[in-house]
C-alpha cells in the first residue's frame, strides 16, 4: 500500500491548517487554502529562509493586502505552513497507520517509507524534520507546532503497539511508549541519513533494526 500524496507539501489543498485568521466565507477559504499551498511550494523549493512573501502572492496568486489580510506577517505564514506540512505527512500514511495494529502491518508501513524514498532517490528527508531544522531555533511557536506533528506521529504507533500487545501479538510486559519513541526515532535517523546519502538503504536498515526491537516482544505462544 503506497503513502497518500506521497506525503509531499504540494498535496496540501484540502488539510490546511488552523492558523492566522480563518475566513468566514468560502470564497476567502479558498484564497486562504492557496496562500498556504503556495507558501509550501516555495518553502520546499527554496527553503524557509528564502520563501519570500512576493513569489508566494505571485504563485498563489494573491496580493500583498490579501496576504496580510489572512496573515500577521511571514511568520504567522509559515506557522500555517508547519501546520500544512504535519497534516501532508500524516494524512499520507493514514492507511498505513490503521494496520499498525499486526506485524503485517508494520512491515508494510516500513516497506512503503523505504519504497518512497528508492522513488524519491534518497531526497527530500522529512519534510516536518526539515522545516523544523530551518525555523525551529528562531520561532518556538512553529517549532511546538512542528513537534505535535511527530507526537501524533508517534502516538500512531503506539496506538497500533497497544492493539497488539491487547491482542496477545506482542508480550503484555511490552513498553508501547517506548518501544514506540524508538520507532520514530529510528525512522527519522534513517531518513536523515538517506537523504545524506541519498541512499534509501539507509532507511531501510534503520527500520530492519525497529522491527527486529519490536520482534524481541512478540509472544511466543
Amino acid at each position: 500500500m503506497p503513502l497518500r500524496n506521497n506525503w509531499t507539501v504540494k498535496s496540501t489543498n484540502g488539510i490546511l491548517g488552523a492558523m492566522g485568521l480563518q475566513p468566514t466565507t468560502e470564497r476567502g477559504r479558498q484564497t486562504r487554502q492557496r496562500i498556504v499551498a503556495a507558501a509550501a511550494e516555495v518553502v520546499a523549493e527554496n527553503g524557509a529562509l528564502g520563501a519570500s512573501l512576493d513569489e508566494v502572492g505571485a504563485r498563489a496568486p494573491a496580493s500583498r493586502s490579501q496576504l496580510y489580510h489572512y496573515f500577521n506577517d511571514k511568520a504567522d505564514l509559515m506557522r500555517s505552513v508547519a501546520d500544512a506540512t504535519n497534516e501532508a505527512v500524516l494524512e499520507g500514511q493514514r492507511d498505513l497507520f490503521a494496520g499498525l495494529d499486526s506485524w503485517d502491518g508494520l512491515v508494510r508501513w516500513t516497506d512503503a517509507l523505504v519504497e518512497l524514498q528508492v522513488q524519491l532517490g534518497g531526497r527530500g528527508g522529512c519534510p516536518i524534520a526539515n522545516l523544523l531544522g530551518q525555523l525551529g531555533e528562531r520561532d518556538d511557536d512553529i517549532r511546538t507546532v512542528l513537534a505535535s506533528g511527530f507526537d501524533r506521529w508517534e502516538a500512531s504507533i503506539r496506538d497500533g503497539l497497544t492493539t497488539m500487545i491487547n491482542a496477545g501479538e506482542l508480550r503484555p510486559d511490552s513498553d508501547a511508549d517506548w518501544l514506540a519513541a524508538s520507532t520514530l526515532a529510528s525512522l527519522q535517523g534513517g531518513l536523515v541519513l538517506t537523504q545524506a546519502r541519498r541512499d534509501p538503504r539507509a532507511l531501510r536498515r534503520a527500520l530492519d533494526g525497529a522491527l527486529a526491537l519490536i520482534g524481541t516482544h512478540r509472544s511466543t505462544g
